[in-house]
């Protein structure tokens, strides 16, 4: 019965969402639309894992389907704007999220997003503007916070970015992205044994994270204990192997 359970399928999706489990929680996003093929309380959870495995012709086809299907709607415009988000076309990213923000104001995932393809094209006062309209109408999510943290990291304000990357910490300290970007503010900080102590804490957890996820903490542990002249373990870091393809979808 609990499997069938769309709203406990929907929390175990975010759950794995939310700690880089992005595979896991393709799965149980796709039993939800099983169930129901527009089921709208996972669908945003659902197009962003998507867009994080790379499954590029299916994100194409749903964004398509739910373009057909409800086009007075924020969701499918967030999917469009998705999938060119993760082909790097973020002229056309910007103008789905503006149009899904248009047709819902509210709908906090196309102002994270709005912000992403913002930041990607190192607009920092536009992707934080986005992101803090995204933490107004999303309180408990960390993702807009640690948004304006990159932001500040990625131009030198270092004291703002660790405000900020800390409060996303306090909302999601098991988030692999969060780990790792206090991990590269104490690498920037100079501050290499800290840095590594968060690098280690996403790199030695195969089995929590996705491989995708530890790949970034992997490397830069590797850095990390290079500026500290431990030489040995920098190249075992360095030598793991990357990660494999994801597999086919089922």
């Amino acid at each position: 019965r609990l499997a069938r359970n769309a709203d406990l399928l929907v929390a175990a999706a975010e759950y794995e969402y939310a700690h880089g489990r992005y595979r896991q929680c393709y799965a149980l996003t796709s039993q939800v639309l099983g169930l129901d093929p527009f089921e709208p309380s996972v669908l945003p959870v659902h197009i962003c894992s998507m867009a994080r495995l790379k499954l590029h012709s299916e994100l194409f086809s749903l964004a398509h389907e739910l373009v057909e299907e409800y086009p007075q709607q924020a969701v499918p415009w967030f999917a469009v704007g998705c999938f060119y988000h993760m082909v790097s076309d973020f002229e056309s990213a910007r103008r789905y999220f503006s149009k899904a923000t248009t047709l819902n104001h509210r709908f906090a995932p196309a102002w994270v997003g709005f912000g992403h393809a913002f930041a990607a094209q190192d607009e920092s006062d536009q992707a934080m503007a986005a992101y803090r309209t995204a933490s107004r109408l999303f309180p408990g999510s960390h993702t807009p916070w640690l948004g304006i943290g990159m932001e500040y990291l990625r131009t030198n304000h270092l004291p703002l970015a660790m405000h900020y990357i800390k409060q996303a910490h306090a909302i999601a300290p098991h988030e692999p992205a969060v780990l790792h970007e206090l991990g590269v503010l104490h690498y920037a900080s100079g501050e290499y044994a800290e840095a590594a102590d968060y690098f280690t804490r996403v790199a030695e957890h195969e089995g929590d994270y996705d491989d995708a996820a530890r790949e970034p903490s992997i490397f830069n542990l590797g850095h990390a204990c290079r500026k500290m002249r431990r030489f040995d373990e920098a190249i075992e870091w360095y030598r793991l192997p990357p990660p494999p393809p994801p597999p086919p979808p089922p």
